[in-house]
């Protein structure tokens, strides 16, 4: 991956570090389902705006609908619920850090499934450094509640499963010639369509209170940022760098929250966030590859 794509991995990592706030600022006034439809309808409407305004050509075909629809139930519906759902139940530490299990799901199942992104000792090694300096970073104390409370803990997991699966098949979308803009437009559309009868008939939302403005902004930031946006730098970078390189996001995101942390809230930065950073480091140049492989040349060279 180039500078660009990392870029790209940076900046997802906060838009999504992000959300789970705004879950948590969220789910004090709204059930699950109903934030879930909020978020996706939300971004659904800012999406088509961009779309319209760049000219973004439609999908013509079912087809294409069609795997735009089994997206936005892998990539939205499933693990969106799952996760707030879970957040309800369940610290947000602890639910990072399950979350954390995500790479490790897209490894394997990219392995598994893509000819062009075969699992290898390294990939797999990368992402032990990686979930282990996630633990490291969040603090082992959040591990403390692991096994509390099972049902939420396998919903986040299966939320993590969701995400892997849905990598590996948003990758058909360059090949079909859909743009990542139409891509996260169309899997969010979709996703607000299959939700709104179920929302109606379960959570009533009709006949809720109206939340309060802290309420509607955590939504609108969850929408517009952690949604959108960042749907938008996920498909570009699935396109570009494959499914296993785009779960990499998941190990950035404590990362990113962290030194957001230190730069807007003036948390202290100890060394066990430096040690989890040095880990996930590590990890990621694992999964990438390119500086082990340039290790592995040199001291090859020198016993030569």
């Amino acid at each position: 991956m180039g500078a660009g794509i990392w870029l790209m991995l940076a900046a997802l990592s906060i838009l999504w570090g992000g959300s789970f706030f705004f879950v948590s600022v969220a789910v004090s006034a709204l059930p699950p389902l109903t934030i879930v439809l909020i978020r996706v309808a939300l971004a659904a409407a800012v999406l088509w705006s961009v779309v319209m305004l760049m000219r973004v050509p439609l999908p013509g075909s079912f087809a294409a609908w069609l795997a735009l629809l089994i997206m936005g139930i892998l990539n939205n519906v499933i693990p969106f619920t799952l996760i707030v759902w879970g957040q309800t139940h369940i610290e947000s530490g602890l639910a990072s850090i399950l979350n954390a299990t995500t790479p490790l799901f897209g490894v394997l199942l990219a392995g598994l499934l893509l000819s062009d992104e075969r699992f290898t000792r390294m990939k797999l090694l990368g992402v032990f450094f990686g979930f282990s300096g996630t633990v490291v970073m969040i603090g082992p104390s959040a591990l403390q509640g692991l096994g509390a409370d099972t049902l939420a803990q396998l919903a986040i997991v299966g939320a993590a499963l969701s995400y892997g699966l849905a990598s590996v098949f948003g990758r058909r979308f360059k090949g079909m010639g859909i743009s990542p803009v139409m891509a996260a437009t169309g899997q969010v559309s979709l996703s607000t369509l299959l939700l709104l009868p179920l929302v109606l008939y379960v959570d009533r939302p009709l006949s809720l209170p109206m939340p309060s403005v802290t309420v509607w902004l955590a939504l609108i930031a969850l929408a517009v940022l952690s949604t959108a946006l960042a749907y938008i730098l996920y498909f570009r970078i699935l396109a570009s760098a494959g499914a296993s390189n785009l779960l990499l996001v998941t190990f950035l995101i404590p990362v990113s929250a962290i030194f957001l942390g230190y730069s807007f809230l003036h948390e202290r930065l100890e060394s066990a966030h430096f040690l989890g950073m040095l880990l996930i480091g590590v990890g990621l140049s694992a999964i990438d590859g390119r500086l082990w492989r340039l290790r592995r040349r040199k001291t090859r060279r020198s016993a030569s």
